[in-house]
């Protein structure tokens, strides 16, 4: 294992982030998201530059509307991760319309590429309670929409449950490997702006701070860990903040015990040395176990 991996994911939401999201009937605004064509193959000409082959998280809507920007991802050898059919919140719809969602998210970018993902990743990072059973269901192997961590991966516990008076319900463990994400660690909200919403706008100097800081963290203080970086196309591709993603890579690749790798492949290489009862063990707490769920005295009278 590699002392950090660094993985470069790439957000193709485009159009369907405005309209969804923000849920935007403005034109002009909507066309935000076009700017994902330009700024993509700005970013897949850095990855050239580095050899770097990363994973991208594409809606099926976006799949629909770029099919040839979508396969020739697939051609230069970057992997694809489900990402929702229009980046909906799955919060927003009961368990029969989630899954409705997944399987439109699928038939998109099976259509498109022939690809069926390995990983799923919820849009904006919003999930309900029911949503890893649904990952579960489909046979997704990992989850890139993990907050408990930073640098380093857990097991995804399904069925926990939240009270808003009394203990907190951990779940069952499950196979699925989830991968840690974190807002400081993703461009829209640094440098975006949505009226009354994201003041965004931050010159690329603050992200570069941000990024390098957590990165030297993570190299120092995290052995085997990774490093997940969320960059969306129409958001970074614009010269001055591409510019700064350069020197963040370039920083990295100067270092010859960190490599740049797709999800997949980390996951892969992170389950094979931590199985998951031996990382049960090792993590009691981040598994869910040794919990209190009730207290004597609410048990005794039944609340």
């Amino acid at each position: 294992m590699p002392r950090l991996t660094f993985c470069l994911t790439v957000g193709m939401d485009a159009l369907s982030l405005w309209i969804t999201s923000f849920r935007s009937t403005n034109a002009s605004m909507i066309s935000r998201g076009e700017m994902e064509v330009p700024g993509t193959h700005r970013v897949l000409e850095l990855l050239d530059r580095y050899d770097i082959r990363s994973t991208f998280l594409v809606p099926g809507h976006t799949a629909l509307a770029y099919p040839d920007l979508i396969r020739e991802i697939v051609d230069r050898g970057h992997e694809l991760a489900y990402h929702g059919w229009m980046h909906e919140d799955a919060r927003e719809f009961d368990v029969a319309g989630q899954r409705r969602i997944i399987e439109r998210g699928l038939e998109a970018l099976d259509l498109v590429a022939g690809v069926r993902p390995r990983g799923h990743v919820s849009p904006a990072w919003n999930m309900s309670e029911h949503t890893i059973e649904l990952i579960e269901e489909f046979g997704f192997e990992f989850d890139g929409s993990r907050m408990a961590t930073d640098m380093m991966p857990v097991y995804v516990r399904k069925g926990d449950r939240w009270l808003t008076d009394g203990a907190y319900q951990f779940g069952e463990l499950t196979d699925i490997v989830g991968i840690p994400v974190a807002w400081p660690m993703d461009d829209v909200p640094i440098f975006e702006f949505v009226w009354g919403q994201i003041p965004g706008l931050a010159p690329p100097s603050v992200a570069e701070e941000m990024w390098t800081g957590e990165f030297d963290y993570a190299y120092d203080h995290c052995p085997g860990g990774v490093y997940n970086l969320t960059i969306h196309p129409q958001v970074i591709g614009r010269g001055s903040r591409l510019t700064m993603l350069e020197r963040v890579v370039r920083r990295a690749a100067e270092r010859s015990d960190v490599v740049f790798s797709r999800q997949s492949e980390y996951v892969d290489a992170w389950r094979a040395l931590n199985p998951r009862e031996q990382w049960r063990a090792q993590n009691p707490e981040l598994a869910g176990d040794g919990s209190i769920r009730v207290l004597p005295s609410m048990a005794d009278t039944g609340e």
